[in-house]
């Protein structure tokens, strides 16, 4: 079973940038969906933004599209999320999260039910 730990929150002013490091412990490779979702108080979790690590493919909501970024290093075992472009609406909690197996993930790789390896979260919160 995989451990996940996310590190790199924080608080910026709206129109800032912050890069989301998340560690992948006990993962050995092969095909999987990597992804980062955020929780507003008072609000559900929600899928921002994911990855296929078979093909590299990449997912986004709608709200973050051509300002966030997700990638993977491979020989790092480290999932990233680069968020330009921030605004007050993005301050959340944000999740890192793995299933494995692959599963429907590629078919909903935004859903919160294809992930099956969570993180702790770390915030980020965006003043304006």
């Amino acid at each position: 079973q995989v451990q996940l730990v996310e590190s790199g929150g924080g608080s910026v002013q709206a129109g800032g940038s912050l890069r989301l490091s998340c560690v992948v412990f006990g993962y050995t490779g092969g095909r999987a969906c990597m992804g980062w979702f955020r929780q507003a108080p008072g609000k559900e979790r929600e899928g921002v933004a994911a990855i296929y690590t078979g093909g590299g493919d990449t997912y986004y909501a709608d709200s973050v599209k051509g300002r966030f970024t997700i990638s993977q290093d491979n020989a790092k075992n480290t999932l990233y999320l680069q968020m330009n472009s921030l605004q007050p609406e993005d301050t959340a909690m944000y999740y890192c999260a793995a299933a494995l197996p692959v599963g429907s993930c590629r078919l909903f790789p935004l859903r919160l039910y294809n992930y099956n390896g969570w993180g702790q979260g770390t915030q980020v919160t965006v003043s304006s």
